[in-house]
């Protein structure tokens, strides 16, 4: 709120939107967590030069000379946390330098409130280039800097204003008397720059993902170098990065550079991966040729070897989304263009066969016996030794220990002693034609039948399906 001033060569009547350049579109990227490399303006130009083929112009920072040899010690004592850091000392800069409108008004359209022109330089960096980084008042620090994990218990106050209780899974960057920055997330408010601010320094580092990944929202806040690093930043340019920075703070603020001190204690390995030429064409179901998919990786900046049939690539420093065979087909096919793949449904050979008989379920045949008019019986396993001996020729059915009646005393062996029962019973109702099947099972002597948990040792339990009918063939008919 208040009054905007605007400048002098102003012109009275004109559109404020084309007095403040206001005309400008505004474009907003969703990525996918594994496209750290797109996390810029020069990834997302680098990105859209390989799908155009528009040239791409890569940025040249060439070596700011130091004026004196002053250097910060600077101890890495946890290489799992920090795989290389490069930093230097600038003196006699103005903290009071204002930023750049151009600058600003950069900053702005991307969303970042600008704040003074050292804070203002490494945000700006850092969305040109992917690289955050951090400026330190000299002055503030004690001693040296020493890059290790925190001890449990160690407080800091961040530059948002929380304090924050650490533990021992969290990276930080301190010196000898305290805790100054939480690493790759957020500087510390004990050693922040500020208008009185006149020796810096300069820190752009190399944190492993795994360190920095969900630090943070541990803490209930998100910052853009955290998203950053959790994802991964190439840790091939930070001294090239340092003095993109260098440059730039001396141009608007002024001071003195000194060398840069650049450790490294593990970089990333980057094992090539191999893509076969058949298995590409295979999984994106489209018959790309082979000189096509060399000129997709040399686009997208990917450098390879043809061996054989196959592809070795060596993922460059910027990708850490490149690993196995699939993350390079998936480059192929979104180069090569996913709206570019025929339009036509898989096609399978299919031939009719009928399903076996004695794979066909009873539930198929209850249905058919049904639809004929027959109704469905369900009768006990156990029937009278009388009918096993008229029906079946059964002189020695298998006889139950512990029969129920007299009656049911031996297990059937076939189903028509029970339907013929059903029958005799519907008649005796005075029904004049009967139609029943029945599905169940009978039991024989089995000698060879094993034992089992749906089994009895000597008798084998096959499923049968038997029908009787009875009286006329047709239903009396009225009329």
């Amino acid at each position: 709120s208040g009054l905007l001033i605007l400048p002098d060569d102003s012109v009275v009547g004109q559109s404020l939107r084309e007095a403040l350049d206001l005309d400008d579109a505004v474009l907003t990227l969703k990525l996918t967590p594994n496209k750290a490399d797109c996390l810029s303006v020069f990834g997302i130009a680098r990105e859209v030069a390989a799908i155009t083929r528009a040239p791409l112009k890569s940025p040249h920072y060439p070596a700011v000379p130091p004026v004196h040899a002053d250097r910060l010690p600077v101890a890495i004592e946890a290489a799992d946390l920090c795989g290389r850091f490069s930093g230097r000392i600038i003196r006699k800069v103005d903290g009071r330098a204002p930023t750049p409108q151009w600058m600003k008004s950069r900053l702005e359209r991307a969303g970042q409130r600008p704040i003074s022109a050292l804070v203002d330089i490494s945000n700006y960096v850092m969305l040109e280039l992917g690289r955050p980084s951090h400026i330190f008042d000299l002055d503030k620090i004690a001693g040296g800097l020493q890059v290790r994990w925190a001890r449990s218990g160690e407080q800091l106050k961040l530059l948002n204003g929380n304090t924050i209780t650490l533990d021992a899974d969290v990276g930080v960057i301190a010196d000898a008397q305290q805790v100054e920055s939480l690493a790759g997330i957020m500087g510390g408010d004990a050693t922040a720059v500020s208008d009185d601010t006149s020796n810096i320094y300069v820190e752009a580092a190399f944190w492993w993902p795994d360190a920095v990944r969900g630090r943070a929202r541990r803490y209930n806040f998100s910052t853009d170098a955290a998203h950053r690093f959790e994802r991964g930043v190439d840790a091939a340019t930070t001294v090239e990065h340092l003095e993109y920075l260098t440059r730039l703070i001396l141009d608007i603020c002024g001071g003195e550079a000194g060398p840069v001190d650049d450790q490294i204690t593990r970089l990333p390995a980057r094992p090539p991966v191999r893509m076969r030429v058949n298995r590409c064409r295979q999984i994106i179901g489209a018959d790309i040729a082979a000189e096509e998919m060399a000129d997709i990786f040399k686009r997208l900046q990917l450098p390879f070897e043809r061996i054989d049939d196959a592809f070795v690539v060596s993922p460059p420093s910027f990708r850490f989304d490149l690993e196995i065979e699939e993350d390079l087909i998936e480059e192929v096919a979104r180069i090569w263009g996913y709206e570019r793949l025929p339009l036509r449904p898989p096609q399978a050979a299919a031939v009719m066969r009928s399903v076996p008989e004695a794979t066909r379920p009873a539930h198929a045949l209850r249905r058919q016996l049904s639809t004929l008019g027959y109704s469905e019986a369900v009768n006990f396993s156990f029937v009278d030794a009388q009918w096993e001996r008229d029906f079946c020729g059964n002189g020695e059915p298998i006889a139950l220990l512990n029969p129920i009646a007299s009656n049911l005393a031996v297990m059937r062996s076939s189903l028509l002693g029970s339907l013929v029962d059903n029958v005799v019973r519907n008649v005796r109702h005075r029904q004049p034609r009967v139609r029943m099947f029945e599905i169940g099972r009978v039991f024989h002597r089995a000698p060879n039948q094993p034992d089992g948990p749906l089994a009895v040792q000597g008798v084998a339990q096959p499923m049968h399906v038997a029908a009787i009918a009875y009286g006329p063939v047709w239903p009396e008919q009225w009329g």
